[in-house]
C-alpha cells in the first residue's frame, strides 16, 4: 500500500509535483499538503514550485486537466528507488 502521509511528510515539494501531477490534479495535491504538511500551502511554496517546473520544462501545461511530463522531467528518486510501497 502507498505511503501517502510519508511521500508527502519527508520528499521535497518538486519530487511530489513530479511524481504526481501528471496522474492527480492539483486540487487534490493541494489537499494532501493541507492534510500532512499544511506550511507548503500556506506560505505559497506548493503553487510557487509547481510554477517554477513549467517554466523550466519539467512539467508541461495543455488544454487537458492534467499537465504532461515536459522534456527537462526526470523521475523522482524516491519513485526509482521505490519507497513507500511505489512498485
Amino acid at each position: 500500500m502507498l505511503d501517502l502521509e510519508g511521500i508527502y511528510k519527508n520528499e521535497s515539494v518538486e519530487d511530489v509535483l513530479l511524481h504526481f501531477a501528471p496522474r492527480t490534479p492539483y486540487p487534490s495535491i493541494d489537499r494532501m499538503y493541507v492534510n500532512y504538511k499544511f506550511e507548503i500551502v500556506a506560505d505559497g511554496h506548493l503553487l510557487k514550485t509547481y510554477l517554477r517546473l513549467v517554466r523550466e520544462g519539467k512539467l508541461l501545461e495543455n488544454e487537458k486537466p492534467l499537465p504532461e511530463k515536459g522534456p527537462n522531467w526526470k523521475e523522482p528518486k524516491f519513485v526509482t528507488e521505490k519507497k513507500y510501497g511505489i512498485a
